[in-house]
C-alpha cells in the first residue's frame, strides 16, 4: 500500500496578547496548542488520508501490555507503516521480537526517577534522540501522563491516543490532536488494534490478533511453572504448584522454575525439595526467559508476562486468573488455554482480597485460586500439549 508523508502544519500568526480575562490555567496549557505538540483540540490535528510513513509508538510497559501490543504492530506494519517504538529498557527483548519494528528507542522511566540526578545524561540523549525524527504520527498506547509526556518530545505532525472514555488517566488526552473511543471491556489486544487502525486510517481487523513472532516445535522437555506475580491475590498455593510439578515429572517432563525475587525463589526451591525432578533455574534476564518459553514443552503460570509471552510463542499455556479477568487480558494462542476461578466475586481487579473467608481468617492467598485444583491444571495442560503434536 502506497504511503505519504504529511506536511507540517503552517505555524499559526502571531496573536494579540491576552488581557486579563485570561486565566493561570488558559495560558499553563497554551504550549500545548502550538501545532508543534499536535494541537490539544481534535480540529487542530490534520487527518490522515491514508497509513503515515512514519510512526513513533509509545508503549513502554508492563510486559503482559507489551505482548498484547505486538498484534496491533503486526497489523499496521502490514498495512505499510514505517514505525519506531519507545518501550522501557527491560522490555526491548520482547519489542524486538516485532517483525517489521524499523527502530526501538529504549527508556528507563522507572530508573530515572529513582536516581534522577545520576541519569541526566541518559534522560539528555533520550529526549535528543525522539527530538531528531519527524514523524507524521505519534501515538501513544498507554494513556498514561508519563507517556503522553513522553509522545510530546517528539516531533509529530498529528498526535493520537485513547479518548476520555477510553482513558486510565484522562489528562494525557489533552496531548492528542486525535482521540479514539475503543471498548473499555474489549480484550486488551483488541482495543490496541481498533486504537492503531482508527488512528492510522484502516479497517479494523476482525480476525484472530496473530503476535507475528517465528515459533517452532518444542526442542526441550521442560514444564515452565511460572509461580511468581506481582499481586500477592494472583498467587497459587505452593502444595498445588508442588501437584503441578509432580504430574509433569510423571509425564517425562522436567518442571523448571524461575524466580526474580528472594521470595520467588524461596518458593521455587521448596517446591523443588518436594519434587526432585524439578530444576530451579538461575535467575535470568529476559531474553534468557525468552529462549527459555520458546523452546519448551508447556507453560503453566498464574497471570503474568512471561505466562502472556508463553502463549504469544506459540507454546502450550494454561493461565490461572482470580482477581483479574481473562476477557479482557487473558492469554492468545492457538495453544493458550485461560482457566479462571468460580467464585461471584472473581474477578474483583484488586491487590487485596476481601472475600470473608479470607478476611476472617487472614489467608496469605484468596480463595479464588486456592479454589482451582491441579487435576483440571493438569488436565487442560495435557490437551494443549495433544494439540500440538496431533497439529
Amino acid at each position: 500500500m502506497s504511503t505519504r508523508t504529511l506536511e507540517l502544519p503552517a505555524a499559526h500568526p502571531p496573536r494579540p496578547r491576552a488581557g486579563r480575562a485570561r486565566t493561570a490555567r488558559r495560558v499553563r496549557w497554551r504550549w500545548l496548542r502550538e501545532p508543534r505538540c499536535g494541537g490539544v483540540a481534535g480540529r487542530r490535528a490534520r487527518p490522515l488520508g491514508c497509513v503515515p510513513m512514519r510512526v513513533l509508538l509509545v508503549k513502554m510497559s508492563s510486559l503482559g501490555d507489551v505482548v498484547h501490543t505486538l498484534p496491533a504492530v503486526r497489523d499496521a506494519v502490514r498495512q505499510g507503516a514505517h514505525i519506531d517504538w519507545v518501550v522501557e529498557e527491560a522490555y526491548e527483548p520482547v519489542a524486538a521480537l516485532a517483525q517489521g519494528v524499523h527502530a526501538i528507542v529504549p527508556v528507563a522511566i522507572r530508573r530515572w526517577r529513582r536516581q534522577p540526578l545520576r541519569c541526566l545524561g541518559e534522560i539528555r540523549a533520550a529526549c535528543q534522540h525522539l527530538r531528531r525524527g519527524r514523524y507524521d504520527l505519534v501515538l501513544d498506547a498507554q494513556g498514561l501522563i508519563k507517556s503522553a509526556l513522553v509522545g510530546l518530545l517528539a516531533r509529530g505532525t498529528v498526535r493520537a491516543g485513547f479518548d476520555r472514555t477510553s482513558i486510565r488517566e484522562r489528562a494525557a488526552t489533552l496531548a492528542y490532536g486525535r482521540r479514539v473511543q475503543v471498548p473499555r471491556h474489549a480484550h486488551a489486544a483488541m482495543r490496541l488494534r481498533t486504537l492503531f487502525a482508527q488512528a492510522m486510517d484502516y479497517e479494523v481487523p476482525t480476525g484472530t490478533p496473530h503476535f507475528g513472532i517465528a515459533g517452532g516445535r518444542a526442542t526441550r522437555d521442560h514444564a515452565v511453572l511460572l509461580h511468581g506475580a506481582a499481586w500477592s491475590t494472583k498467587l497459587w498455593p505452593e502444595r498445588h504448584w508442588i501437584d503441578v510439578a509432580r504430574r509433569a515429572a510423571a509425564d517425562g517432563l522436567t518442571p523448571t522454575l524461575l524466580w526474580q525475587d528472594p521470595l520467588e525463589r524461596a518458593r521455587a526451591e521448596r517446591i523443588a525439595d518436594a519434587e526432585p525432578r524439578a530444576e530451579v533455574c538461575e535467575r535470568m534476564d529476559l531474553t534468557g526467559a525468552i529462549d527459555l518459553l520458546g523452546a519448551s514443552r508447556l507453560v503453566v503460570g498464574v497471570d503474568t508476562g512471561l505466562a502472556h509471552l508463553g502463549a504469544a510463542m506459540g507454546r502450550p499455556t494454561v493461565m490461572l486468573f482470580g482477581p483479574t479477568d481473562p476477557r479482557r487480558t487473558g492469554c492468545l494462542g492457538e495453544r493458550a488455554v485461560n482457566l479462571n476461578s468460580e467464585l461471584p466475586c472473581a474477578p474483583c481487579l484488586s491487590r487485596r482480597c476481601r472475600h470473608p473467608d479470607a478476611v476472617a481468617t487472614s489467608r496469605p492467598l484468596p480463595p479464588c485460586l486456592a479454589g482451582v485444583a491441579p487435576e483440571a491444571v493438569w488436565r487442560l495442560a495435557s490437551a494443549a500439549m495433544q494439540r500440538e503434536r496431533s497439529g
